[in-house]
């Protein structure tokens, strides 16, 4: 028998243990080197994500508005740090706004790597990115060169650069951006490199978006709206200035008493509009052949029961036409002529205004209004509606219904966007001109457009008068819903105006929310209309305010001249009010009558004007008629009115144009009516 050698079972020994290496070797490799090779790059290389830079925000020309900066986030490797560099790194860390407590973080051996909060820029941290253990990387930081009120429109981004509101969000995908990646390889010390064999995928900046906000009207709107909300003791308000023809925004500004509203409340606060409805009642019965303007109602003594309601007038127009229902905001009047419509007639017209339904605009929460179908209307939502009650429209929603009598009838999609540019400034979009719908033919919004120019003109909304330029408008001041119910003694006055009336360029739009003037009105005639006079006259002698200058030129008012489409006399109501409680002086130059109120507003009041207010009173001194021979018709009304006189125009009958009845020279009481014979 052969007995095996000690050197045979050493050799045995090897031999298994060789087989075994090779067997765990091949295990390794062929079964489990996948997942071996994956664990080794996890220790070994990290992906980095390179944020992309957000694309610009410009306003109409070019100005940039919200641009993105190129920062650096800060990390440290507190265990890399050399001894003598830990005294440098603090110094250099405070110097760059580092607060104490992550400057502690960033040097405590216990931690293993700190990602300081914030973005810095590089070269207020340079001094710590030069020392062993300090690691920077590259990142876009969103800034905002703007008022508050278009950041409000803008929108925000949060610390890591996604969208919060506003277009920010609504444009994210446009915006954003692609993140480009880099791979970094970590030696055994723990210390990183960008890898060589990896190699970087830059990363690809957002598009550009150019709105069509102007710069001066927008800081005309904001400084303006800013001025009246604290002079006159508002929760807030809101303006928008539209181009009718195109259907751009040109300014929108907003403002609350609490400062933690963020949003666009002009997109997203619908309120009720009131009297500034009462246009659209006027243009459905126009559109359907129902009404003409010289068409008459009678209202009576200024009261309208429905039911167990009673409705109001504030002026007594008596048997009045439909231009003069507008001119002075008759709710009797219009509750009247609002019952020819049936109630689907009634509902088609508004909504076909555009009212209960979002406008589009590319704005993550605008609200759509209310609008409710007939079949659930009471018997008081017709009298209601037409006195803009029981319906909720946005400041946009009623500057784009009110466009339709500026551009020839047509209702329009609005734009903010009017274009958006690649990095390498290739257009990819350019907004062009959408219609709607058409709602009026040219004529017939022509004719709506005349009625509103004998508002300002002659009506309830003087204060928005200009000497130079023609403007019309309708005033409107609802009461005030909080909670569901209407606030006592709470109001939304609120004017949309056209400017130039003959030959719009604006259409104006300005709310205000529970104000009081210098003299404690609240009507819109006293509130909204001055402030939208206040905002056209700063448009017109700003350098560019997107005005046609030319055109603008053309449309300028000479001194009586007379209202177009008026047949050549300086008005279109031959009816004032048969009896009104007060006289109001403009400029101490031209006296009208006093802005017109929704049915809310019952009791008697003073308008507040520029200048002093007289109240016509039984205890006035008489005074003598003037003598306005020779003079035109616009002028005569003038001084027949700044005399403290109502005015009547009748057609002459022996006597020639200008005769007034009482004669000239004829001491009467203040506030008596004189008839002056004109040949119109």
């Amino acid at each position: 028998m052969i007995r095996p050698s000690r050197i045979g079972f050493v050799h045995t020994l090897l031999a298994l243990f060789a087989v075994s290496v090779v067997a765990r070797a091949a295990n390794l490799q062929l079964f489990h080197g996948r997942s071996w090779r994956a664990r080794a790059e996890r220790q070994q290389l990290a992906a980095r994500e390179m944020p992309a830079p957000r694309g610009q925000i410009l306003d109409a020309s070019g100005l940039v508005l919200a641009p993105s900066r190129e920062m650096v986030q800060i990390e440290t490797a507190p265990r890399e740090v050399r001894a003598g560099d830990r005294a440098a790194l603090r110094r250099a860390l405070a110097r760059a706004g580092v607060k104490a407590e992550w400057i502690a973080r960033a040097l405590d051996t216990r931690r293993t790597w700190v990602t300081l909060p914030g973005r810095y820029l590089s070269m207020d941290v340079a001094p710590a990115a030069r020392l062993r253990g300090v690691y920077t990387t590259a990142a876009s930081v969103r800034a905002y060169a703007m008022s508050e009120g278009t950041r409000r429109l803008v929108g925000r981004v949060d610390a890591q650069n996604r969208a919060l509101d506003g277009l920010e969000l609504a444009l994210d995908s446009i915006l954003r951006g692609t993140a480009g990646s880099t791979t970094l390889v970590r030696d055994i010390r723990g210390r990183s490199f960008e890898s060589p064999n990896a190699p970087r995928v830059a990363a690809r900046p957002g598009n550009t978006v150019v709105l069509t906000l102007n710069r001066e009207l927008q800081e005309i709107a904001e400084h303006e709206l800013a001025d009246a909300v604290a002079r006159m003791k508002a929760e807030g308000g809101d303006i928008v200035i539209l181009d009718p023809h195109e259907g751009d925004i040109l300014a929108m500004a907003s403002r609350r008493a609490d400062l933690r509203s963020t949003a666009a409340t002009a997109l997203t606060e619908p309120f009720e509009p009131g009297s500034t409805l009462k246009p659209f009642i006027a243009a459905g019965l126009l559109a359907r052949g129902k009404a003409r303007e010289t068409d008459r109602v009678n209202t009576g003594d200024g009261t309208l029961e429905i039911g167990d309601r009673v409705i109001h007038d504030e002026h007594l127009i008596g048997r009045a036409s439909l231009a003069t229902v507008l001119q002075w905001s008759s709710n009797v009047g219009i509750v009247k002529f609002a019952q020819r419509f049936t109630a689907g007639e009634q509902f088609e017209t508004l909504r076909d205004f555009g009212f209960g339904t979002a406008t589009g605009l590319p704005y993550p929460s605008e609200a759509n209004g209310v609008l409710r179908e007939p079949s659930k209307w009471s018997k008081q939502s017709a009298a209601s509606l037409a006195m803009g009650y029981e319906i909720s429209v946005t400041p946009l929603q009623l500057a784009l219904a009110y466009a339709t009598f500026a551009n020839g009838g047509e209702l329009l999609e609005p734009a903010l966007v009017k274009e958006v540019r690649a990095p390498d400034g290739t257009v990819q979009y350019r907004h062009e001109r959408r219609v709607v719908r058409r709602v009026l033919s040219p004529e017939q919004s022509s004719r709506v457009r005349t009625m509103l120019l004998n508002v300002v003109e002659n009506g309830t909304a003087v204060q928005a008068d200009l000497s130079s330029f023609l403007v019309a408008g309708k005033t409107g001041t609802p009461r005030r819903t909080v909670n569901g119910r209407y606030a006592p003694q709470q109001y939304n006055p609120n004017f949309v105006g056209l400017f130039p009336g003959d030959a719009p360029q604006y259409v104006i739009v300005v709310k205000l929310t529970n104000p009081r003037d210098e003299k404690g009105s609240f009507y819109g005639a006293a509130t909204a209309a001055p402030l939208t006079k206040t905002i056209l006259q700063a448009a017109v002698a700003a350098r560019d305010a997107a005005l046609d200058r030319e055109k603008l030129a053309s449309s300028k008012r000479p001194t009586g001249a007379p209202l177009p489409g008026a047949g050549g006399s300086a008005v279109t109501q031959l009816e004032p009010p048969q009896t009104a409680s007060e006289l109001a002086l403009e400029q101490g130059v031209a006296t009208r009558a006093p802005a017109a109120v929704d049915e809310a507003a019952a009791a008697s009041y003073v308008v507040a004007l520029p200048h002093r207010s007289v109240r016509v009173e039984d205890s006035h001194p008489p005074r003598a008629v003037p003598d306005v021979h020779g003079l035109m018709l616009r002028d005569a009304v003038r001084a027949l009115h700044t005399a403290g006189f109502h005015v009547r125009l009748v057609r002459p009958g022996t006597g020639a144009s200008g005769d007034t009845a009482p004669v000239a020279g004829t001491i009467t009481t203040a506030g008596a009516l004189v008839r002056l014979a004109y040949d119109f």
